[in-house]
């Protein structure tokens, strides 16, 4: 459950990627029932639209919106970030992907790498203006426990034979990384980067990759949603989260592979 001392945030802004998954869905009740002024983002339209009439309807928030595109393409976000003409407080990271064979996108970009890793800084990248002198603003990185196996010299498996699960693990890895690198990057303007591990639920990512889950989606929210929210955690950066609670990240304690890790990712 999520903890009780969460405060109403109203006429504040926030985007959501991914707000259609299973997790998606439950942070973004949860953002909605916080009277956000909420966007929705994702590549189905229809899902998006059918989404923020629920919302509209079960929350009571009339300020929900949509918007369709790819994450996995710099361009789009590019695109959406130009459309964009409002202050932003919070920023929630969420869109996965794990597709069980190697796939590109069009700019010929391995397509977890592209929509799991390079999704989460093309949106930073692109937003955090956005939320320069905000009172409050956070970007929360949906992360996991499951990480490892990231290899710097091959992050689109051009060598190594494609593993969806190894795949995913090492994305995973490099969004806890990334959430150092940038919570130091922005600190002068004082946003807050945090990683959060939202539990083991039953979804489509997951069953792709052969799991199923135990936890409801609504447990599977609370700690991205506790990281997004919390009053408690304001000024706190560059943290990882499990449980609703902050836990030791190994990965982010290689200076050396996590600055190496944010060049690679400035370079596409």
């Amino acid at each position: 459950m999520l903890k009780k001392n969460i405060h109403i945030m109203k006429n504040s802004t926030a985007i959501l990627t991914g707000a259609y998954g299973a997790i998606g869905k439950a942070i973004a009740e949860g953002l909605a029932n916080q009277k956000y002024n909420l966007t929705l983002i994702g590549r189905n339209e229809r899902l998006l639209e059918n989404l923020t009439e629920k919302l509209k309807q079960s929350t009571g928030n009339s300020h929900i919106f949509f918007y369709a595109i790819d994450l996995s393409r710099k361009q789009e976000i590019e695109n959406f970030a130009r459309e964009w003409n409002k202050p932003l407080d919070l920023l929630v990271n969420n869109a996965a992907t794990t597709p069980r064979s190697r796939e590109e996108t069009l700019e010929g970009i391995e397509l977890q790498f592209a929509t799991n890793v390079l999704g989460y800084f093309w949106m930073t990248q692109y937003f955090h203006p956005f939320m320069t002198g905000r009172d409050d603003a956070r970007i929360v990185n949906v992360a996991s426990y499951w990480a490892g196996d990231l290899e710097l010299d091959d992050l689109e498996f051009k060598i190594r034979r494609y593993n969806n699960d190894t795949a995913y693990r090492q994305t995973k890895q490099a969004n806890r990384m990334l959430t150092a690198a940038l919570a130091e990057k922005l600190a002068d303007k004082n946003i807050a980067v945090l990683a959060a591990h939202p539990g083991d639920v039953n979804s489509k990512l997951s069953n792709n990759l052969g799991y199923g889950g135990w936890e409801s989606p609504e447990q599977g929210a609370a700690t991205p949603l506790f990281c997004a929210t919390d009053p408690s955690l304001k000024g706190i950066t560059g943290k990882y989260f499990e449980n609703q609670a902050q836990t030791p990240c190994r990965f982010s304690q290689d200076k050396e592979a996590v600055k190496k890790l944010f060049e690679i990712c400035e370079s596409y």
